[in-house]
């Protein structure tokens, strides 16, 4: 590959994977708190409730950063992505 090839990455590209990295580490915290992380992030997304995620590992911290719709525009766009 060529040094000198410019890359071009759409901002919402760039926002879709900052919402995946952080849905992940999110996940993997409350996981290793011996949560459901599912139950935990359903709980949040449907009640904007930041009680239902972990402070371990600054995961509340994290997810309360991106807007809640936002996540679910994502989340939802990769589903339908595999379909």
């Amino acid at each position: 590959m060529d040094n000198d090839t410019t890359h071009l990455y759409s901002i919402e590209e760039f926002e879709d994977s900052l919402v995946g990295d952080t849905i992940k580490d999110v996940y993997l915290a409350l996981e290793e708190r011996g949560y459901n992380p599912i139950n935990q992030l359903v709980g949040y997304l449907m009640s904007g409730d930041p009680g239902y995620i972990s402070s371990h590992k600054e995961a509340r911290q994290k997810i309360t950063k991106i807007d809640r719709n936002k996540i679910i525009e994502v989340i939802l766009r990769d589903y339908i992505k595999k379909l």
